[in-house]
């Protein structure tokens, strides 16, 4: 049996591929269990919980973000049609396609003026009666390249001002209904679900930017028009607007952040945005309507840094820490804290010691931001962050942000081909996909396919981790990834079923890491990472200091090759914390990581025959962070609101 082949048939008992009804919450312990348990011939008959996987890109920006539709001529629908496997032609002529369809798409086009760009390219009367749409056309539209960049250049430092320079309310409003309405048609249940989205784009600079999608229909995304930053630069406004149109239509929308790498200090501070303390009320606001972030994606990796986390050997993944978005203003050490995810973990059990709510409780994805119309996270077949510069000899080299100081500008080799969101579903429906991002059963990969399950509990054995079904010994036993867990059982840690199966696409698996955070009686915060299962681990062993060796380099870069010699196709484990103290608040998250691949630098420098600085890197290492598990010391007695995702579902508060 070839790899390939075995990896197929246990990718297909992994996932469960049944087809059933969306639910909101999980089922409860005792349906699992009864299900697992009852005498009957079919192993899957009477199975409710999510099982099977969506994979799907929650940021994606078209021709009808002003940005992005300076240079790229795709509209919503090539995106759409792209996402869901079809093949396009680029801005620039090339033939593009996915090696596989997503399951979902966000199409999230900036709210500030939203649609501006095509019309503004048709020279549209109502925008050219304006002065700075006037200029803005002449410059786009007269043939002259350096003009065309000036003029991109202008429009995205409109993003970063208080009004907007050109009034164009009944274009956002037309503009958004027709994408609504292009995104009902695209919507497949069971097939291919076209989330409805945009992007709020504030203080452009510092990247505190949120991508809001909605869980209904355009009947329901047409009651408002998208939120911009000419409406308000503080993210508290726009989750005030949010809970009051959840609360007067009565239904539900939710924000994700990105780039906190970006942000130079002001993603995940312990302040109000306008420098005050942080509230109850407005870190409740916070949790409430942000339950994810985003991880990973083009402009780098934010799980971590290696200042931030010193002894771990991973930390230094496609790290953008030079500036901020746009290089205006230097990074400096202090300001890294408050900017990357796994801090912000940390940082919320304090806040919750200290509010009585976490404002950073949230799970992961990750997603592109591409601004070329083309989910492509795939090292590959990627395609890049704009289509001013589509694959070709040069691109490597090109300014992706020039910065005033050219030592903090950014260049086309460091763009990150990452990442995806993947989502634990009962079914491809925008409900579903949607309810499984509120309860946070999600994880981030940096493009690879990579299967993973985490449970966590009081009562895993080993013997768990034999089972070919892990997910139905986890829900039975535990809560998934997004969970909560609280009141250790007396003289009891908590133990976790973790699983990983590789794309069958990508790299064999190199290891599976648990992340801890925990803030100890002191009130100080610390982490750990733990190895749990590793690949060959018959030739493998922990040396005397705890680390485990490399799992080895079989890339040929010259040829943009690797061997699968090394490394596991599945790893599954079950692992107690060794070092438990049921009085400290806590949080774990699986890392799973491949085994070394090539980059898509490796793969652009083969194709076009083309030697590249020895400064780009040549080699990766996709992986895959999923949603943390909590621990919270209360008593069930005495907070039994604290309990629900134990006994009963993962219902987001």
């Amino acid at each position: 049996m070839t790899p390939l082949l075995l990896t197929t048939i246990l990718l297909s008992i992994f996932t469960f591929h049944n087809t059933v009804y969306a639910q909101e919450y999980l089922p409860d312990k005792e349906g699992v269990a009864s299900a697992l348990t009852k005498k009957q011939f079919s192993p899957y008959a009477g199975r409710e919980f999510p099982t099977q996987v969506m994979w799907g890109d929650t940021h994606l920006h078209t021709a009808i973000s002003v940005d992005a539709g300076t240079m790229n001529t795709l509209g919503q629908e090539a995106a759409l049609r792209f996402a869901r496997g079809d093949e396009v032609t680029t801005t620039h002529g090339l033939r593009a396609k996915l090696s596989r369809p997503l399951d979902f798409l966000v199409v999230s086009d900036h709210a500030e003026m939203y649609g501006l760009m095509p019309q503004l390219l048709k020279g549209n009367p109502e925008i050219l009666a304006q002065e700075t749409g006037k200029r803005w056309y002449d410059m786009l539209n007269g043939g002259d390249r350096d003009q065309v960049f000036k003029a991109a250049m202008d429009i995205v430092a409109t993003l970063s001002e208080d009004k907007t320079p050109i009034e164009s309310d009944n274009i956002v409003r037309d503009a958004w209904r027709s994408y609504t309405a292009l995104a009902d048609q695209y919507n497949e249940p069971g097939r291919f679900t076209a989330l409805i989205g945009y992007e709020w784009t504030a203080i452009g600079g510092y990247n505190l930017h949120r991508n809001v999608i909605f869980r209904g229909d355009a009947s329901v995304a047409n009651r408002t028009v998208p939120f911009s930053q000419y409406d308000s630069k503080n993210p508290e406004d726009l989750w005030k607007a949010l809970a009051e149109f959840e609360q007067k239509e009565g239904t539900d929308v939710l924000a994700i952040p990105h780039n906190g790498n970006l942000s130079n200090g002001r993603m995940f501070t312990v302040e109000t945005f306008d420098g005050k303390p942080l509230t109850a009320e407005i870190a409740a606001l916070r949790a409430r309507m942000e339950p994810l972030v985003e991880v990973t994606q083009i402009k780098g990796d934010s799980e971590t840094h290696p200042l931030l986390s010193p002894n771990d050997e991973f930390a230094d993944y496609e790290t953008w820490d030079k500036a901020n978005l746009n290089g205006t203003e230097l990074k400096k050490p202090e300001m890294l804290r408050w900017e990357y995810t796994r801090e912000a973990l940390k940082t919320g059990l304090m806040l919750e010691q200290e509010l009585g709510i976490n404002p950073f409780k949230f799970g992961m994805v990750g997603s592109t931001d591409s601004h070329t119309s083309l989910s492509t996270a795939e090292e590959e077949n990627f395609f890049g962050k704009h289509s001013g510069v589509e694959p070709e000899p040069h691109r490597w080299e090109h300014l992706v942000i020039e910065a005033p100081d050219p030592s903090l500008s950014i260049y086309g080799w460091q763009q990150a081909a990452s990442g995806y969101a993947a989502v634990w579903a009962t079914e491809n429906t925008r409900e579903a996909i949607f309810d499984a991002m509120q309860r946070k059963e999600t994880y981030a990969t940096t493009g690879s396919r990579i299967t993973v399950r985490f449970f966590g509990g009081w009562e895993f054995e080993q013997a768990d981790a034999q089972s070919r079904l892990p997910a139905g010994m986890g829900y039975a036993k535990g809560v998934p990834m997004g969970g909560d867990l609280h009141t250790a059982p007396k003289g009891k840690a908590p133990s976790f079923l973790v699983a990983a199966m590789k794309d069958p696409y990508s790299g064999n698996l190199d290891r599976i890491q648990i992340v801890k955070g925990w803030m100890d009686g002191e009130g100080e915060l610390h982490e750990k990472v733990y190895d749990v299962a590793w690949s060959d681990a018959d030739k493998r062993k922990p040396g005397e200091d705890g680390k485990l060796p490399p799992v080895g380099n079989t890339v040929d870069v010259e040829n943009a090759s690797w061997s699968n010699t090394i490394g596991d196709p599945e790893l599954i484990t079950v692992w107690s914390d060794p070092e438990f103290d049921s009085s400290h608040k806590a949080f774990y998250y699986a890392r799973v990581i491949e085994i070394p691949t090539p980059r898509w630098t490796a793969y652009e420098a083969k194709r076009f025959d083309i030697k590249m600085s020895k400064e780009v890197p040549m080699t990766t290492q996709e992986r895959a962070y999923t949603s943390p598990i909590w621990y919270t010391p209360q008593s069930c007695e005495t907070q039994p609101t604290l309990c629900q995702s134990d006994s009963a579902s993962n219902k987001p508060m």
